[in-house]
């Protein structure tokens, strides 16, 4: 597979060029952050700025999702790029002048990058014209955060419309890796992201008098110890899977025992098969903690984000890319991460990657991790991640992934 060596200099340097537009977006997104399903405004300049690159721009795909469309000269294979818009709902404590204005929320997983970012590789391509055949899709995705937007724009016919996607690519900003770095994991990336509700219900009574109520408190202390023994007895111990538990309440004083605990957790997992026995040993571990002390329970599973998992001929395509673009071994594998994302909905649907750029410049302000108050990153990454989301696009409409089949 060869690349025109003048076309990547006209991505690279086109890139750099973009650059301050970029950070300005980006600042402007992290002073107003919108957390998903709200990003009105957000979504608003994006739209905007693709329809003054001329692009095929469709908004409110599922909810406030946008898609622009760069249509090639003659018809061919179509790949779509994607970009997640949505903050959390954590106040911001960084002490910056693009800090957050709005109380509670913030831009602390880097989704106002990744706008940004694909925000300038449009514009880049844009510049460069319409591709020879084949098509680029440029995905703006809502609530990435837990609340499935990807599955909502599949729902609302991402995936079908003509001229149909028939892979993605995606990234995400990671602290953990320099500015420059990129890092890959071929097949299960990231671990599905499922999460429960559990009440346990005892006898209130006197605090003094312990023996005449059922303790709900103590009850639910067992049950926390006991499910971790699933990971570490009740499963194949080369199987990745995390129990947490993340919220807990109950009680009125201290001088009266609970009749009730109410908990929230999640279960991480990279096995389609071990996810689907975890609502059976959550009731094993729960039911026989809860009946030994005659206590009773309540147990609502609900199944999240899948695993996401990475086509192998899609990381080759990529890491063959990236060597082009920016020569050497810009690039390193990497083990699965228990975090979620709900790139895996597409990734169930058609070929897809998803890769990791190094976001730090080694600061200590730039090494925080993702969904820490104190997140940023150095917006140097910006213009490596456009420059490369380019590349993978033009590539993609030149060398399909079934020309990627590794022999």
């Amino acid at each position: 597979m060869t690349e025109r060596p003048e076309l990547t200099e006209r991505i690279l340097s086109g890139a750099a060029a973009w650059r301050e537009r970029m950070i300005a977006w980006r600042r402007d997104f992290h002073r107003h952050p919108e957390i998903g399903y709200e990003e009105v405004r957000t979504s608003g300049i994006v739209a905007a700025h693709l329809r003054s690159l001329g692009l095929e721009v469709q908004t409110g795909l599922g909810g406030t999702g946008v898609v622009g469309l760069l249509r090639g000269r003659e018809p061919g294979p179509t790949i779509g790029l994607r970009a997640d818009m949505d903050a959390l709902p954590i106040q911001d404590a960084k002490q910056v002048e693009y800090c957050s204005t709005v109380p509670g929320k913030a831009h602390l997983c880097g989704h106002d990058a990744h706008t940004s970012i694909l925000m300038g590789a449009a514009g880049l391509l844009s510049e460069l014209g319409a591709p020879e055949r084949g098509n680029i899709k440029f995905v703006f995705q809502p609530a990435e955060e837990g609340l499935a937007g990807a599955k909502a724009m599949i729902d609302h016919g991402l995936l079908t419309q003509e001229p149909v996607i028939e892979a993605m690519a995606g990234l995400h900003v990671f602290p953990a890796l320099p500015t420059g770095q990129l890092a890959v994991t071929d097949g299960a990336a990231f671990a599905s992201a499922d999460g429960f509700e559990l009440v346990i219900t005892g006898r209130g009574g006197h605090a003094a008098r312990p023996h005449e109520a059922i303790d709900a408190i103590t009850v639910s202390a067992q049950v926390i110890t006991a499910l971790q023994h699933i990971a570490s007895r009740m499963v194949d111990p080369l199987e990745a899977i995390v129990v947490t538990i993340g919220r807990i309440e109950g009680g009125y004083m201290g001088t009266a025992i609970a009749p009730e605990v109410r908990m929230k957790g999640t279960v991480r997992t990279l096995s389609d098969d071990l996810r689907q026995q975890v609502p059976q040993l959550l009731h094993q571990v729960i039911g026989g903690i809860v009946q030994s002390f005659g206590a009773g329970y309540e147990l609502t599973f609900g199944m999240g984000y899948p695993s996401v998992h990475n086509d192998s001929r899609m990381v080759r395509f990529f890491t063959e890319t990236s060597e082009r673009l920016l020569g050497g071994k810009p690039w390193s594998y990497v083990k699965p991460s228990t975090g979620g994302e709900d790139f895996a909905f597409y990734a169930q649907q058609v070929p897809g990657v998803f890769f990791r750029l190094g976001a730090s410049d080694g600061s200590e302000e730039t090494r925080y991790p993702l969904h820490h108050p104190s997140f940023d990153l150095d917006e140097e990454a910006m213009v490596l991640g456009a420059a490369l989301l380019a590349q993978l696009g033009l590539s993609y409409l030149q060398h399909p992934v079934s020309e990627h089949i590794t022999s």
